[in-house]
């Protein structure tokens, strides 16, 4: 059963420029902005993600889902090296720490300047859909992103809620879609950098 909840984009927008990390998390907000009639723009930038062929698995995952339902997705295309770069010093950080944050920073600051290159009100991520990141975190990356640049706005929704979690679910069973276990960073892999406490990250 598709999801009926309702939402509205900031200013009464009508198209969103959404920055997807994967097909399984983008799924359910996908179908959920276009059941409100909004027209979401899929910007894949990743440059985290590591190796390269892990890479291309979810782009391609995330280009079959947009292709089906008609809609542009962006590549913006592998750039691993200029990530390592960003995120330098910072190797060690455990997840949600202070290299998740310039790792945010850096995907949504790429995803703003798009949307100001091609008047493109609205940004957002599918990374908030995530137990697993801070949303703290996302926000605070894409405020910073969003005020680089005057005509773009931040939308700081919570895509945790409304049932959306359960219709993700559904909708990765329905693709069969490829769904990895690790955030797409070398780093994440590494179990002595992850969360002990999986209940603080609800």
């Amino acid at each position: 059963m598709k999801n009926t909840l309702r939402i509205e984009v900031p200013g009464g927008e009508d198209t969103v420029l959404l920055h997807t990390c994967c097909a399984p998390c983008s799924s359910a907000i996908v179908e959920c902005l276009m059941q409100n009639g909004i027209r979401p723009v899929i910007y894949y930038c990743n440059p985290n993600i590591c190796p390269e062929e892990e890479y291309l698995i979810r782009k391609n995952e995330c280009t079959r889902y947009a292709q089906s339902l008609g809609l542009e997705i962006v590549d913006a295309d592998y750039d691993h090296d200029t990530w390592r770069r960003y995120i330098a010093g910072l190797e060690g950080e455990p997840e949600r720490g202070r290299r998740c944050l310039s790792c945010f920073r850096m995907r949504l600051e790429r995803t703003a300047r798009y949307a100001h290159e091609h008047g493109i009100k609205v940004i957002a991520t599918t990374l908030a859909s995530s137990r697993w990141k801070s949303l703290e975190q996302i926000n605070e990356a894409g405020r910073y992103a969003a005020g680089l640049f005057p005509d773009v706005i931040w939308w700081d929704r919570n895509w945790r809620k409304g049932g959306l979690q359960e219709r993700r679910s559904q909708i990765i069973k329905e693709y069969g879609f490829y769904n990895q276990q690790y955030c797409g960073c070398e780093f994440s892999m590494r179990p002595e950098l992850r969360i002990q406490d999986r209940e603080s990250r609800e």
